[in-house]
């Protein structure tokens, strides 16, 4: 072969100047060599398979990973190390997947550094909801996975400033429908820029909907609904793979003389009404039970970004006192909450701030007791669709109603433990559920063939979500990330 490839480069010379020159030339290095392989040696690596099921916990574990990706995982027997490997002792450790924030913004390196820190190696960015534009240059930084609005105006579109798109998606004083064939050549769009989640909003209307479900999943697109016009048990049915929002989701319940207004008024005194209904339907309600079996039997997985309300249900901190909460800037978040105490700033109008010092008190407490009720009753009505039990993935909003990039996602595994799931769920929620639930098999888990995103952990996460926090080795794309350096950029 050595001989072949003298003769192809030397090709106008005589085969034995090739030789001459081969033999004068190196032996054995290549231009360009692989790096050495990495081991993590010694840890438990937990399994978060089956929706967090399976318990097959593999102890005294060797974890393999060469260019990104691992490549090996086994017990010390069956898995040898390789020579010149670069290997890391996890002795006592635990190895988990690098976590998955499947909707929030990401629009600066500081959130991308926070997010690292806390572990979140993947987010699925939105810049929605008065969020910044999601930030594709920071490094180092999550994987980054795009979620674009469809078949709708809407200024938000990651196509709103190419010339073909910038008229048709411009929105007026409401949003409106796109026609069949702008919305299909939309979603043509919006894949070549690389979109990975559809969001189907609040005005589409039921044929829209399924239209977009089903032509979304033939190339592979994931579908996010957070319906309004269109009524769930159509989404649901036509096979959109998440319902997005505590707060959202329960207009599932609405009856059918709640929901026809809502084609024609999807915000306003409809809207209004239909979500009053759907918040005050008392937890043993049987419409609500049938409704969350339903959810259950089909393939739609709930991602209820219980994080929004954190900071209104009980058993809160400040989150402020957080190490990464040191990178975040409040300026370049939506309505956060006060660092001093953590606690929900709600915004009060400018001719109330006239009122004397006791009665504007008075207008503040009212207003976060009632919010506090409804968050509440929002929580109750969860803990009824919880017992049906439908499939969950992980998602913080953040950073938005004093949720934190990377610290949200944490505080997001708290409260689904908190709902019901156990630890070993909760965590599958974060990792492999987002490779059941959208095919995405190339993260979620400390498996071969998988990206090499793995966090390694100072405690058992089954036996306590906390333990997720805990921190010692973070991998991303198969590079060791100097974690304390992240923190850096805010001092």
């Amino acid at each position: 072969m050595r001989l072949l490839r003298i003769v192809l480069i030397g090709i106008e010379g005589s085969v034995l100047a090739g030789v001459l020159a081969w033999a004068q030339a190196p032996a054995t290095t290549p231009r360009f060599s692989a790096p050495p392989p990495l081991v993590l040696a010694g840890g438990t690596v937990v399994d978060v398979a089956d929706w967090g099921r399976s318990a097959k916990d593999l102890q005294d574990a060797i974890v393999i990973v060469r260019e990104g990706r691992i490549t090996d995982v086994g017990s010390r027997l069956a898995v040898s190390i390789p020579k010149g490997a670069r290997v890391i002792d996890c002795t006592g450790k635990y190895i988990i997947p690098g976590l998955v924030d499947g909707y929030a913004g990401m629009s600066s390196q500081r959130e991308a550094n926070a997010n690292l820190y806390m572990g979140v190696t993947t987010v699925v960015a939105t810049n929605a909801n008065h969020r910044l534009p999601v930030d594709l240059a920071a490094n180092p930084t999550p994987n980054v996975y795009l979620i674009d609005p469809i078949g709708s105006t809407n200024n938000r579109s990651l196509l709103i400033n190419h010339p073909a798109w910038a008229a048709k998606l411009k929105e007026g004083a409401h949003p409106a429908e796109l026609s069949p064939e702008d919305t299909a050549q939309q979603l043509v769009d919006t894949a070549k820029l690389g979109t990975r989640v559809l969001w189907l909003g609040h005005d589409l209307t039921a044929a829209n909907t399924q239209w977009i479900v089903a032509h979304a999943h033939q190339v592979g697109l994931v579908t996010y609904g957070e319906f309004v016009a269109t009524p769930y048990k159509v989404g649901v049915e036509a096979g959109v793979d998440v319902l997005l929002h505590m707060g959202r989701y329960e207009l599932g319940v609405i009856p059918s003389e709640l929901q026809r207004p809502l084609v024609e008024e999807p915000v306003g005194t409809a809207a209004t009404t239909a979500y009053d209904y759907s918040e005050r339907l008392p937890p043993t309600d049987l419409h609500l039970r049938e409704y969350a079996k339903f959810l259950a039997g089909h393939h739609a997985a709930l991602m209820p970004t219980f994080s929004l309300f954190f900071l209104q249900l009980p058993d809160h901190r400040n989150l402020w006192k957080e190490p990464a909460a040191g990178l975040l800037d409040p300026s370049q978040m939506v309505q956060p909450s006060d660092r001093g105490t953590g606690e929900i700033v709600y915004p009060v109008s400018s001719w109330l701030r006239h009122l004397p010092s006791m009665p504007l008190r008075w207008l503040e407490d009212s207003t976060i007791k009632k919010t506090e009720q409804s968050a509440m009753r929002l929580w109750s009505i969860n803990e009824t669709i919880f017992a049906a039990y439908p499939h969950y993935l992980a998602a913080s909003s953040a950073p938005v109603m004093g949720t934190m990039p990377g610290i949200s996602m944490h505080t997001e595994l708290e409260m689904l433990v908190r709902l019901g799931l156990s630890p070993r769920e909760a965590l599958a929620a974060a990792t492999n559920n987002y490779a059941l639930q959208f095919g995405w098999t190339e993260l979620g888990q400390v498996a071969p063939g998988r990206r090499a995103d793995i966090l390694v952990v100072d405690g058992d996460p089954t036996a306590n979500i906390w333990n997720a926090r805990r921190i010692s080795g973070l991998i991303l794309d198969g590079n060791v990330v100097d974690r304390e350096g992240l923190l850096k950029l805010g001092r």
